[in-house]
């Protein structure tokens, strides 16, 4: 198969860079989640990526709380990921590709998460067109933006921070969301593939395919719920062993159809500290 484009490594701020480092899957609204909103703009936080989900996508208009939480994170040089969800293969390139217009033109987005993203070989061309499409819309619209500013006098980039110039974006990043591991193709089409996604008894015995382990650590992420606190350093070994360089560990629980997303872990803090030492105390 002729491969439309090649990944490069997510691109990761200097000092996250090459190191285990959290990815956030998506908070509750702002309205509802200022705390956790704000958490992830802390300095030096050793974050990858967090991911915009405003109403089960971009949301039927542009949302302020939303707007100011993403320029917020782009001033702190975090990766911002507008949440699309692929609901394994059956939404239409159509729908995918509209929602992707409206996340760069609301909140400006770095990137996508494709959430349920399908990941059997009888996917992978289709998956592929997509990938190509968001990735060419992301430069497409960085291009644009830069030029505007360079015709009004000003730095090219989404907006200013304090009065300074905003810091350069990062290249384009698509995540996909398999929650397991896909066939090995959709390793060349993605920046990084969340090959795990679920609670901490599966996880605890869980394992990698041969495949993975030609790739870097950076290649791969890791989403567990349901990990209680003493066992954080557990789950950090398996993840480590496993070859995944990003995680997110929390101990709150998908029981009762609640999602275990949305709310910072009890262990915040902790969880900081362990993948950037001193970075929260």
């Amino acid at each position: 198969m002729p491969h439309l484009m090649s990944p490069g490594t997510l691109p990761l701020p200097a000092e996250t860079a090459g190191r285990t480092g959290l990815g956030v899957p998506g908070w509750a609204h702002p309205m509802v989640a200022p705390q956790e909103w704000a958490a992830l703009a802390d300095p030096g936080l050793p974050l990858h990526w967090a991911v915009l989900d405003v109403a089960g996508g971009p949301g039927a208009r542009p949302d302020p709380y939303c707007l100011a939480s993403a320029d917020r994170l782009h001033g702190a040089d975090v990766a911002v990921l507008g949440r699309l969800d692929m609901r394994d293969g059956a939404r239409s390139f159509g729908e995918l590709v509209s929602d992707a217009h409206r996340y760069l033109d609301w909140y400006r987005v770095d990137g996508f998460y494709l959430a349920h993203c399908p990941g059997g070989p009888a996917q992978l061309a289709d998956v592929e067109r997509t990938a190509a499409t968001l990735r060419a819309l992301c430069v497409q619209q960085r291009r644009r933006r830069g030029r505007h500013a360079l015709a009004e006098g000003r730095p090219p980039g989404p907006t200013a921070y304090a009065g300074a110039p905003a810091p350069p974006r990062p290249s384009p990043a698509l995540v996909f969301g398999h929650g397991s591991h896909p066939h090995p193709g959709y390793a060349e089409l993605a920046d990084q593939l969340v090959t795990f996604c679920g609670g901490w008894p599966d996880y605890r015995w869980s394992q990698a395919p041969e495949w993975t382990a030609s790739l870097p650590a950076e290649r791969f992420c890791h989403l567990v719920h349901s990990v209680p606190r003493t066992h954080i350093d557990e789950a950090l070994r398996i993840a480590r062993w496993q070859g995944a360089g990003t995680v997110y560990f929390t101990d709150r629980c998908a029981r009762g159809g609640r999602n275990p997303w949305e709310a910072l872990p009890g262990y915040w803090d902790e969880i900081v500290s362990r993948l950037g030492p001193g970075v929260s105390e």
